[in-house]
């Protein structure tokens, strides 16, 4: 009997489970968006399941601050998951690490309290589009960077972008498909800094709607190429109707940079990376 209960508590102890949060960093150009997928595309998701499962040597099932699509990058998307397993910090980064494919990678794992929740306990989000203006395309920034090959005026893009602050119904941007529950957002955060030729968008806000940072650079491209104004821009954000905005802008300049949670969780929100562009690089 002694034995037996020793067994079962030796079971019960291997049982319990730690949960851990994760950084990671992806090129959105090698993936089709971050969600797993039931026809078994390449995923973020899936790819990144599977190489926890193979440290783990179980399932794991991760849940992300949020969903990126495919072209979409991000310096600092958060995830959790929940393991019986008993590994240290960089068995978790390096270890997992080698089972990825080129253009995901963790760079912190964190282990957190049992309540925290990647997507739930996020009070803000951060991103920052990347946009060039030329008459050619870089090479070496295909994939990287939006273009657009009209000249851009910085200066009523900036005026616009103002606009954004506090809190709207974002209809004007959001995209046909959006599952989210209502259309108004507060951002806290939005500034464009750069060049005429290269500029960044920076902004923060307590939640996106689908495609909404892609629509507003859509946008802001029409105020800086002449071709709307900026009391037109304020319309368009009155008018609550995705049928009167410019077209989507493509997902190549856009990066998820950081995820905003109370200090309780202690889980920090690291600024941009400095190889990723910004006026004061």
């Amino acid at each position: 009997m002694i034995q037996e209960d020793g067994a079962k508590r030796e079971s019960a102890v291997r049982a319990v489970k730690q949960r851990w949060a994760l950084m990671l960093s992806y090129d959105g150009g090698r993936f089709f968006g971050w969600q797993k997928q039931a026809d078994g595309v390449v995923t973020v998701q899936a790819a990144l399941e599977r190489a926890l499962s193979a440290i783990a040597c179980e399932s794991i099932t991760v849940t992300a601050a949020g969903r990126t699509d495919t072209g979409v990058h991000a310096t600092a998307q958060v995830v959790h998951f929940d393991t019986t397993a008993s590994r240290g910090a960089q068995a978790w980064i390096r270890g997992v690490n080698a089972h990825l494919p080129p253009g995901v990678a963790v760079w912190q794992a964190l282990p957190v309290d049992k309540h925290f929740h990647a997507r739930f306990d996020a009070f803000g989000r951060r991103y920052r589009y990347v946009l060039q203006s030329s008459p050619v395309r870089s090479p070496l920034l295909l994939g990287r960077v939006g273009w657009t090959h009209t000249p851009l005026a910085p200066e009523p893009m900036q005026e616009a972008a103002a606009l954004l602050l506090g809190e709207h119904d974002f209809s004007s941007f959001r995209a046909a498909g959006c599952q989210a529950k209502s259309p108004v957002k507060t951002m806290y955060e939005v500034s464009l800094t750069g060049t005429p030729q290269l500029m960044a968008l920076d902004i923060r806000g307590n939640a996106f709607l689908h495609h909404m940072v892609r629509n507003i650079v859509g946008a802001l491209v029409y105020v800086g190429n002449g071709r709307i104004g900026v009391s037109d821009f304020a319309d368009l954000l009155a008018a609550r109707s995705r049928l009167l905005a410019p077209p989507t802008f493509m997902p190549d300049g856009l990066y998820l940079t950081g995820v905003d949670y109370p200090p309780q969780w202690q889980v920090p929100t690291p600024p941009p990376p400095d190889w990723l562009w910004s006026a004061e690089a």
